[in-house]
């Protein structure tokens, strides 16, 4: 996730090798042998990608709280969370470029925009209608197929190269993974009985296909165009998207739920946590990758197991301390052979990342200014 053609092009570039000369700001190609690793970049991306995982355990679990009173209303559950998107990112955009520059963005980015809502509303919307049928570590589970997605698509169009340690790092991360479900099976902690797990893991496949694909065009477009853009037209087309589905599916959920003030606190958290993640997340796209990010996300079945000790009564099994090490230890053999700048160097936008913007977490700015740290 290499030729320089615009966004404003049909499609998405397909890049092609860069022949600039090597930038004097960036080390030697060799002996790199976890040079990332010992820079302060490598250490605050990880820490924010656990904490958005933690994030992200808070959500599924308050979903999961909320089916379990039989409240399932997927579009009318996300519709607030690009409402606050919106509203805090839509108003700083328009108060940055002005009214009259918010519609340019409309009339010229728009359809960018809109498919990137459809992308990540839509795995939004699959993933919350998922927890009415199947379990919370089933779904998780399926962050294996999300992972899968963001490489294919990487790979294929925006033609970005592994190397065979990347490989190694994703498999360990995976295979952590693979003893966490092992462990629930042999425990009989898998939070609870499915109500359909072919329909509710055929919801989630869905939508980790949609999170995939939303994850790789959002990378792509926040090295393109700032934070508060990207993020506030997420907002705007999801509450579009969201607020038309609400009223087709969840309008005769709505009319038969007594809300009581659990569910409505459940709600808020939802609410709140996820534009938390919709925050933090675009630093972890330009400072590392969709790849990383869906890695990172792994350790959400460890954490999500910690809340369940007290919210659903889970048992913890002597394995998840190994699996949650195995899976942290893929983090640092992904970014083992890395350069200095890791992954926030992204190969289409040139040697000197000069077809990208010059912000928060991008390496542009390191490479502008070596001594900035994010």
């Amino acid at each position: 996730m290499s030729t320089n053609v615009p966004l404003s092009e049909a499609s998405l570039p397909f890049p092609q090798p860069s022949t600039s000369p090597s930038s004097p700001n960036l080390p030697a190609q060799k002996n790199r042998f976890l040079e990332y690793v010992r820079h302060p970049q490598f250490w605050i991306v990880l820490a924010l990608s656990q904490a958005l995982a933690i994030t992200q355990t808070g959500t599924n679990t308050l979903t999961t709280l909320l089916a379990n009173q039989n409240v399932s209303i997927p579009a009318f559950q996300s519709l607030f969370v690009y409402i606050a998107l919106f509203l805090i990112y839509g108003t700083i955009t328009i108060c940055k470029v002005t009214p009259l520059g918010y519609l340019r963005i409309l009339k010229t980015d728009g359809w960018k925009y809109l498919l990137l809502a459809i992308f990540d509303s839509e795995g939004n919307f699959f993933t919350v209608l998922a927890y009415r049928n199947t379990t919370i570590l089933s779904a998780q589970l399926l962050n294996f197929w999300a992972i899968a997605v963001v490489m294919i698509i990487s790979l294929g169009v925006l033609k970005v190269r592994y190397h065979i340690a990347q490989y190694a790092g994703i498999l360990l991360a995976c295979g952590g993974l693979g003893i966490l479900v092992a462990s629930d099976h042999m425990t009989h902690s898998n939070g609870g009985k499915a109500k359909d797990a072919v329909k509710g893991d055929l919801f989630c496949l869905v939508g980790a296909t949609c999170y995939g694909l939303a994850n790789v065009f959002e990378e792509f477009l926040l090295s393109k165009k700032p934070v508060y853009e990207v993020v506030g037209q997420l907002g705007f087309w999801g509450m579009v998207i969201m607020g038309v589905q609400a009223s087709v599916f969840d309008r005769e959920h709505l009319e038969r739920i007594k809300w009581t003030g659990d569910e409505v606190g459940y709600l808020v958290g939802f609410t709140v946590l996820l534009v938390v993640f919709y925050t933090g997340a675009p630093l972890v796209f330009r400072m590392a990758s969709a790849a990383f990010f869906n890695i990172g996300l792994l350790t959400g079945n460890f954490w999500g197991v910690i809340v369940g000790l007290k919210v659903f009564h889970l048992r913890v099994h002597y394995l998840y301390p190994v699996a949650f090490v195995l899976i942290i230890v893929g983090h640092f053999v992904y970014y083992g052979t890395e350069g200095v700048l890791g992954e926030a160097k992204k190969p289409w936008l040139g040697e000197e990342q000069e077809e990208g913007i010059s912000g928060i977490g991008t390496a542009k700015r390191r490479l502008r200014n070596p001594q900035a740290v994010v």
